[in-house]
């Protein structure tokens, strides 16, 4: 019997501890990334590296996922989407001995690709769609945490508009208002004004700017501290905690703007400290992973905590997010020397490690976006200056809203590399400090460019500040 025939008949009948020793005897896998973005290209980055994968299919992927060795696109419809519809991708699993799903992002989470899954006997890692609540509706969540005691901020959840508006004119500005579902990182308006705050609930109750995402409404009382992300994974009992990140998530340079899906992010975050650490283990991610063992649902996939850290060093939760976030995963994947196959492999068979490998060094990424992101994205528009893949161990180009151009005027018949979405790319550097990092990403920056390009030069301020200091 082929190598790899053993390797796939293990994963569905046991998938037990016998696959990482599988692994490292030369077994190779064929693995499917879900998603389009940076996190997928990362993801996908990551996982090639290991000598025991033959082929990674990313489903649609980009144009950096295409150029990756072991690396090739597929177009699966639903697979990248809010669609209920699983069923091309259980298809293409079970016509390309897929032994491992990897899902990225967090909308067929939310609509059940997990349990899809499950239900055909293939191996994916992610969080079922009970669990992918956390994510996919700020209500459950805010109730999660209520009941189950872990910090937060205070709320209340409004579907008029009026009713809405009447409890900001209680409370206060600042004030944080949250679309209930998902809205891909943009549902969240940090008002700074009452006036502000209506408007907010205006564009989301009255104006339907977010659909279904904002037909319910979450206002938050404004936390103050500094933000981290704080990123494990989770095997239902296990949890591996990743390196630590913080992102930004405003526009604008100075954490000035509107908020964004992330303009760059750093790791580690030295806001998270041994003491931190611990308290976001005991008060945060252990009760997650108590609460829905208890309910019948264990969580099993990554786990996002966005967190607030005031000065007293006590976390609170801001949000969770039931994946890896983005652009946190890029610069997080840089400093992974575990094998990422390995680790998801081992939580899938109930048996994660207590933690991995890493980097000394920290990483950097900083996000390159389209013309007139937040509120709009620009595609099309050629992307020059990109350096050839892997020509630097220390600097990587993580492609996300790119594809290939269709035009016939390309250089010597090369397809042009073109923007494709809002957040287009994100140039990640590991270096001694987190200043140098930021120094070296900004170099490689600073030569591509494109119609419209925007991009922060203060990624990394707050941990550069705590290095000068």
């Amino acid at each position: 019997m082929p190598a790899y025939l053993i390797v796939r008949e293990s994963l569905t009948i046991d998938f037990d501890a016998k696959l990482t020793l599988m692994l490292r005897v030369g077994c190779l896998m064929n693995i499917l990334v879900i998603g389009s973005g940076g996190r997928e290209h990362a993801l996908a980055w990551q996982c090639a590296k290991d000598e025991n994968v033959k082929n990674i299919y990313v489903a649609p992927g980009n144009a950096g996922t295409a150029l990756e060795s072991k690396c090739q696109n597929v177009v699966l419809a639903s697979a990248d989407s809010d669609d209920n519809e699983h069923s091309p991708v259980i298809e293409f699993c079970q016509n390309n001995a897929i032994d491992m799903v990897i899902v990225g992002p967090e909308a067929p989470l939310v609509t059940g690709i997990i349990d899809a899954c499950r239900k055909a006997n293939i191996k994916a890692w992610g969080p079922t769609a009970y669990c992918a609540q956390l994510e996919g509706s700020k209500t459950f969540a805010k109730e999660f945490m209520e009941q189950n005691q872990i910090p937060t901020a205070a709320y209340q959840g409004f579907t008029d508009a009026a009713a809405a508006k009447s409890y900001i004119d209680e409370q206060g500005a600042p004030i944080v208002i949250k679309a209930d579902g998902l809205a891909a990182g943009k549902g969240v308006i940090v008002a700074e004004t009452i006036e502000q705050a209506h408007a907010a609930i205006d564009d989301m109750l009255a104006d339907n700017k977010f659909g279904d995402a904002g037909s319910r409404v979450v206002i938050e009382q404004f936390l103050q501290g500094e933000e981290a992300s704080f990123i494990c994974m989770i095997d239902g009992e296990n949890i591996l905690p990743m390196a630590t990140s913080q992102d930004h998530k405003r526009a604008f340079e100075g954490d000035t703007g509107p908020n964004t899906g992330g303009m760059g992010a750093y790791s580690p975050a030295p806001v998270v400290t041994q003491e931190v650490h611990d308290k976001v283990i005991a008060q945060v991610i252990q009760p997650v992973v108590d609460a829905m063992k208890e309910a019948g649902h264990p969580y099993t996939g990554f786990l996002y905590a966005g967190l607030m850290i005031d000065k007293a060093g006590d976390p609170y939760v801001i949000e969770f997010n039931c994946r890896f976030g983005d652009p946190e995963t890029q610069p997080i994947l840089m400093r992974l020397q575990s094998s990422m196959v390995d680790l998801v492999a081992q939580g899938l068979a109930g048996q994660l490690p207590s933690e991995a490998k890493w980097d000394t060094r920290p990483a950097l990424g900083i996000v390159v976006a389209s013309k007139g992101y937040p509120e709009t994205s620009s595609k099309g528009d050629v992307i020059a200056g990109l350096p050839e893949l892997d020509t630097q161990d220390s600097v990587k180009v993580f492609h996300a809203g790119t594809a290939f151009s269709d035009s016939d005027d390309a250089v010597d018949n090369e397809k042009e590399v073109i923007t494709n979405g809002g957040r287009v790319l994100c140039v990640t550097a590991l270096a001694d400090s987190i200043s140098d990092a930021q120094q070296a990403a900004l170099a490689v920056t600073g030569a591509i460019s494109f119609d419209g390009a925007q991009y922060r030069r203060d990624i990394g301020h707050h941990a550069i500040a705590r290095e000068n200091a």
